[in-house]
């Protein structure tokens, strides 16, 4: 195992706040800056299946054909549901439940041939991944293996309630944060930029980038992104 690759977790206020672009952008700039990077999420549901019938992890495509990567896609996430729910329901619908062992393993397997890798967590911070008797929870992967995170949140109505309660709940159980990416931002709104100001002020957390519909690059530069990455 490649004892200097660095890891980044990427959450969110909740579910369809942009964790998949935010993620393909900073796993692009680093590519893009000719650093070995990777994607990999324990996780995703909502998949399509394509014209065999095999199940695609829409997420890791998305991910792959912005960045540029050449990164398999079978890396990048060992469990792929079809029901758009929940992972811990997916798996009670469709079968192959979660197991934290098979996460660890995919994760350590990247650690030998990546520097960066970016992992993408499932809905928010408090997401079940398992609960049929064992429980795994989201947190439970994020402090198995020790990464710090950055939250994305939209910009809009709901910014400062959600970045609030994320950051406590985070705070409570001692998940450290690297900081805030606001997606889906639009400058000169004076709501959603008086919602960054408000966000930093209540939480004390700094706001890392504002990103853009349509934006194709991360507004961090190269050594600032490589320094949230955690080994």
């Amino acid at each position: 195992m490649n004892l200097t690759a660095k890891k980044l977790f990427v959450t969110g206020v909740g579910t369809d706040v942009g964790k998949t672009y935010v993620s393909s952008l900073i796993v692009k700039k680093l590519h893009d800056s000719g650093y070995s990077c990777a994607y990999y999420k324990g996780a995703m549901s909502g998949n399509a299946r394509d014209h065999y019938g095999v199940l695609i992890p829409g997420d890791a495509r998305f991910v792959k054909d912005v960045s540029g990567i050449e990164q398999n896609l079978s890396s990048m996430c060992p469990y792929v549901y079809e029901a758009a729910v929940s992972p811990h329901l997916a798996a009670r619908i469709e079968g192959n439940p979660i197991q934290m062992d098979v996460i660890r393993s995919g994760l350590e397997a990247l650690c030998h041939d990546y520097d960066y890798i970016a992992i993408e967590g499932s809905g928010g911070i408090v997401c079940p991944l398992r609960f049929d008797g064992q429980e795994i929870w989201l947190e439970d992967v994020v402090r198995e293996n020790n990464l710090g995170c950055v939250i994305v949140s939209s910009s809009g109505l709901g910014a400062i309630n959600g970045v609030t309660l994320t950051v406590e709940y985070m705070r409570a159980r001692k998940i450290p944060i690297q900081g805030v990416i606001f997606n889906r931002f639009h400058p000169g709104d004076v709501m959603e930029e008086d919602n960054v100001r408000m966000c930093e002020r209540r939480t004390g957390i700094k706001r890392l980038a504002c990103v853009q519909e349509g934006d194709n690059e991360l507004d961090i530069d190269v050594e600032t992104l490589k320094s949230l990455f955690s080994i």
